[in-house]
């Protein structure tokens, strides 16, 4: 069969393995990236909506804190390629990128097209190989030393340094279909267990089964996550969405991480979420206000004066929870109900039993195990020559441009320090 060397062997054709590349090859390094699919950047040019978020501009710290899978991890690699440095990469390479709200970073042409492009540019203007629909079957190791890897075909590539950036197991149809951890755990390395995170979360309330709410959205809401014995979890704020399942948008995305940690703590149990739709009021200012509203209109019934103070689809189900008809007028109010009614729209409750599946899922929790990756290079603890960036380590981030960081400065510092070590060892 065929065989090939190059300097750096590049697996994965995604923002890790895109990044890697060209870090690698402006080492001065012989570059070889292999893509199992027929486009580079597949998982890149979906996300953001299309737009690609390329990263987030908050401080440093911030951006760690919102890395709850292992983001300290990166403290490293964002000292060597960060936040900003991604900004001017792209901005040096013509890509002009704005800040939207919380700090996220989009293309001005609003294309998640526009950022693929450039990076598959700047691989061709460094003579990187680029070897499409070259699906990889194993690594080739051999007395501790990655030497390259073998195709489906039979092929072998060897390399001095070999780069693992092939995402995780979530959206499959982009090419993410767990190879890599194989090839990780037959090398000898710890695949710590993988779970869906950044998902959208099922639930079982009869207003979720029976669809009633389906497609309603709500707007700068806070949503927190209790444990089966009642204490608080997490707190998340954002948007939502009521879906045929449960919940989703931004703020519920977030909160999948909790909810697959916590089941994998405690089991199968159903969780307690609840949602306040007005976090910038308290139980009191809500009574006060609503209770003014009926007042104004003492004739009406209760469903037509909170019309516009609440989602009109919320109305009759929050009148349902403080056991008030929806025709009671203010005559026949009682102060009570009214401190439910209030009290529920602080904290409406939903049961929530899951989330959808890992491969439904934006992000995979889980991954290789980063005790065994070197912070510095990203470079295999275990096994010489053989490195690993983005979503395949066990290191994911919530939505907002943070996973892609991840994917953009591991895939970096992996190249860059792949493209060193290879030049290193040619010498």
């Amino acid at each position: 069969m065929k065989h090939m060397t190059y300097d750096v062997l590049v697996i994965g054709g995604g923002p890790a393995g895109l990044m890697a590349a060209n870090a690698a090859s402006a080492q001065g390094a012989r570059v070889c990236l292999v893509e199992k699919g027929n486009k580079l950047g597949r998982k890149l040019i979906i996300s953001g909506g299309g737009r690609c978020n390329v990263t987030n501009a908050k401080e440093l710290p911030d951006l760690i804190k919102q890395m709850p899978g292992n983001g300290r991890f990166m403290h490293s690699a964002f000292a060597q390629f960060n936040n900003q440095d991604i900004v001017r990469f792209f901005e040096e390479l013509g890509v002009a990128l704005k800040e939207e709200d919380r700090g996220r970073m989009f293309p001005v042409s609003d294309k998640a097209i526009t950022v693929a492009q450039a990076l598959i540019d700047v691989l061709k203007r460094q003579g990187v190989e680029i070897r499409l629909q070259a699906p990889v079957r194993q690594l080739v190791v051999e007395d501790g030393v990655c030497r390259g890897a073998v195709l489906q075909t039979g092929e072998t590539i060897s390399a001095a340094s070999v780069i693992v950036a092939v995402g995780g197991c979530s959206v499959p149809q982009t090419g993410s279909t767990g190879d890599g951890y194989r090839w990780a755990e037959a090398a000898g390395h710890t695949i710590a267990e993988l779970y869906p995170t950044e998902v959208p979360l099922t639930a079982s309330d009869s207003f979720i089964r029976d669809k009633s709410l389906q497609g309603l959205s709500l707007r700068a809401i806070e949503m927190t996550l209790h444990d089966p014995k009642g204490k608080k979890i997490n707190t998340q704020e954002g948007d939502m969405i009521f879906t045929h399942f449960g919940i989703s948008g931004p703020a519920a995305l977030r909160m999948g991480h909790y909810v697959s940690v916590s089941r994998r703590k405690f089991g199968p149990s159903p969780l307690l979420l609840t949602i306040d739709l007005m976090p910038e009021k308290s139980m009191d200012d809500i009574f006060r206000e609503s209770w003014s509203l009926l007042e104004e209109q003492p004739k009406k019934a209760v469903k037509n004066v909170l019309k516009g103070y609440l989602p009109e689809r919320l109305i009759g189900l929050l009148l349902g929870m403080a056991a008030i008809a929806e025709d009671t007028t203010l005559s026949n109010m009682s102060k009570q109900n009214w401190q439910t009614l209030a009290k529920t729209i602080k904290a409406l409750p939903l049961t929530i039993t899951g989330t959808l599946s890992i491969e439904e899922a934006f992000i995979t929790g889980g991954g290789v195990s980063v005790k065994e990756i070197d912070p510095k290079t990203m470079q295999s603890k275990l096994v010489s020559g053989l490195y690993f960036a983005g979503e395949v380590m066990d290191v994911h981030a919530h939505t907002g441009g943070y996973n892609i960081t991840i994917a953009f400065s591991s895939g970096y510092v992996a190249g860059m320090h792949a493209g060193q070590a290879s030049l290193c060892y040619q010498a």
